[in-house]
């Protein structure tokens, strides 16, 4: 079957040794997040990392309603060509190497009784798309940390424009009231932990949309986790 149908990369299509896995030159194009990083977000910070959960500016200026935020990517270089291929080139296998990804960075802020949640789509867009990439990251994710996943417990109710190119504050208001629990679900999240699962974190309006529904539900903590993050100088 090798033979065959070689295993190639994710990104250039050139074959590789591994399963699911980048070339060379294309791992080295790959931001990954490590060292000192933002408690708040996942970016990274400069300076080594002295255990007392520091924050980036952004982080500083505005206050996230969730406890700890990930990120297993920069979105930038081979980064954003993934989100890009399983956002909008039905590049669903881009998921399984995401979730082994995903679970080294939240590593620390879960615990055996967090529900992975992921960020909704509307089902217009779910009709157009066939998917939701957040839902193929939190299903891989589950998967790799052994933690069960509440693949519907957050519903888009009203569908809302492209996000792309928006500021913080038109995009705080423009998913206002968007995002709901699914009232059949409620029970699930009563007084437990949550990971929230999106593909990318631009200013974090849609994640803190998800994160107060889950909290004004009844949830416990919340936690978030990004294949990617935007950085300033990225």
């Amino acid at each position: 079957m090798d033979a065959i149908y070689p295993t190639r990369c994710l990104t250039c299509g050139h074959v590789v040794d591994g399963d699911f896995g980048l070339c060379g030159p294309c791992w080295r194009d790959t931001s990954f997040i490590g060292g000192t990083i933002c408690d708040g977000c996942g970016v990274p910070l400069p300076g080594a990392d002295a255990g007392d959960a520091p924050k980036c500016d952004d982080c500083l200026e505005v206050i996230r309603p969730w406890a700890h935020g990930r990120a297993a990517l920069l979105y930038k270089d081979t980064g954003r060509k993934l989100v890009l291929s399983l956002k909008h080139g039905d590049r669903q296998e881009v998921a399984h190497p995401a979730g082994l990804w995903m679970s080294t960075a939240v590593k620390g802020i879960i615990t055996d009784k967090t529900l992975i949640v992921p960020v909704p789509l509307h089902w217009q867009r779910m009709i157009k798309r066939r998917y939701n990439q957040s839902a193929l990251l939190a299903k891989a994710l589950g998967k790799r940390t052994e933690l069960p996943c509440a693949l519907d417990l957050l519903q888009r109710v009203r569908r809302t424009r492209s996000l792309d190119g928006l500021g913080r504050v038109e995009r705080m208001e423009i998913v206002k009231g968007a995002i709901r629990v699914h009232p059949r679900r409620r029970h699930r999240l009563i007084g437990r932990p949550i990971l929230l699962v999106d593909d990318v974190m631009t200013t974090g309006a849609t994640l803190a949309a998800c994160t107060r529904a889950c909290l004004d539900a009844g949830s416990g903590p919340v936690c978030v986790v990004t294949l990617a993050r935007v950085a300033k100088d990225a």
